[in-house]
């Protein structure tokens, strides 16, 4: 069941965005996924198809639309030939460092980054994780000491989302050890600083054509003018900007689960056991029935959230609602989809194989669905 969502302006823009992945992402995700890398191509043909950057201003090469529905529609097109990974490596920018740059950038630093980093040209991460600091992002150790006009960067981060081609790393740092959640300071790492190296691309279980990285700072002199934001600000920053992450992931949990649904009414209705067509049989049809339900009333509180979001008005307590459930029924619907294909499931030749396994992080990063559940909890017995 499709809502009033979209507008005829974002069904437009559809036809674009899925004219897009049917020639440069579709023919392409075995291959990038064999090979365990994106084609750097893909981001340059993306900016020149005005698919980087669309929250960006326009003065500074980005799209200059505040309306987070575009973004949504880029998410269903790419769920719908199953390029986690894509997703996940587009995305970022636009739903995590994007944001960070445009809303607490300075004019010297939005000028300095944001046009190559929407043309494409750019490759920008977020180091948050470190590896003893996931969820509680309180245990980072990373720290920058100030000499002079510089800040002075050592630590190591892990499972950074495009690491090995950014040219831009938002580090989150610890600056003032006694002053606890105000102690912290985001600081932007050029790739060519010395002292910056980066680590192993992580061998992961899924969206292996994402490359995650390990990246590790020894003394480097990242200059003052690269803090973004205040100084001991970092905390109030990430978590001012976390429900945006957190909804990006949850509505991309609903569109891989609304696209695993779709392949699997197809491949019910073709596939043949026991002389009738699989969708025919009771338990099937019962199956498809709960997980359309599913589905549908899951679109409609992430409707309501996306609008509320464009209103500025989507609080941390709604996001978290959001990813939990929605990357929890993504897990759900795909492993009882892939039940139903029965062992050409199994195949990775088939799109809800990959699925699967791209799946299974979503209720992992951004805040696990249990962290996801403290913080709705917690505000419930306040």
């Amino acid at each position: 069941m499709r809502t009033d969502l979209f507008t005829d302006e974002h069904e437009l823009f559809r036809e674009s965005v899925r004219g897009f992945v049917e020639r440069e992402v579709a023919p392409h995700v075995e291959e990038w996924e064999k090979v365990g890398r994106i084609d750097p191509k893909l981001w340059r043909t993306a900016g020149e198809q005005g698919l980087l950057g669309l929250g960006v201003p326009e003065e500074y090469g980005g799209g200059g639309t505040a309306d987070y529905r575009f973004r949504c529609v880029i998410m269903e097109e790419l769920a719908r030939v199953g390029a986690a990974s894509v997703n996940v490596a587009l995305g970022g920018f636009d739903d995590l460092i994007g944001p960070y740059l445009v809303d607490l950038g300075t004019e010297e630093q939005k000028r300095r980054w944001l046009p190559g980093l929407c043309s494409g040209v750019k490759g920008a991460a977020i180091a948050m994780t470190e590896p003893g600091a996931g969820s509680d992002l309180r245990g980072i150790r990373t720290t920058a000491v100030r000499d002079g006009d510089d800040w002075i960067l050592n630590g190591s981060k892990t499972f950074i989302t495009g690491g090995s081609r950014a040219d831009v790393i938002i580090v989150v740092a610890r600056t003032d050890p006694d002053a606890g959640a105000r102690g912290f300071t985001l600081l932007v790492v050029e790739g060519d600083m010395p002292g910056f190296t980066r680590g192993r691309a992580l061998d992961k279980l899924g969206q292996r054509a994402e490359d995650v990285s390990e990246l590790f700072f020894d003394d480097v002199r990242v200059p003052a003018t690269h803090v973004l934001g205040t100084e001991g600000g970092g905390f109030g920053h990430l978590m001012e900007r976390l429900p945006k992450e957190r909804l990006s992931i949850a509505y991309y949990g609903l569109a891989a689960g609304e696209a695993a649904l779709r392949w699997t009414i197809d491949y019910t209705k073709e596939r043949h056991a026991f002389g009738k067509p699989v969708a025919e049989f009771q338990n099937s049809k019962f199956v498809l029935a709960e997980m359309a339900t599913e589905l549908d009333v899951t679109r409609a509180y992430l409707d309501r959230s996306v609008l509320a979001l464009n209103a500025g008005e989507l609080s941390a307590v709604d996001a978290a609602q959001a990813k939990w459930w929605a990357t929890e029924l993504q897990q759900r619907v795909i492993n009882r989809c892939l039940q139903l294909h029965g062992g050409y499931g199994y195949m990775r030749e088939y799109p809800i194989a990959r699925a699967f396994v791209d799946a299974r992080v979503q209720t992992i990063y951004g805040g696990t669905t249990e962290i996801m559940k403290e913080i709705v909890g917690r505000d419930l017995v306040k």
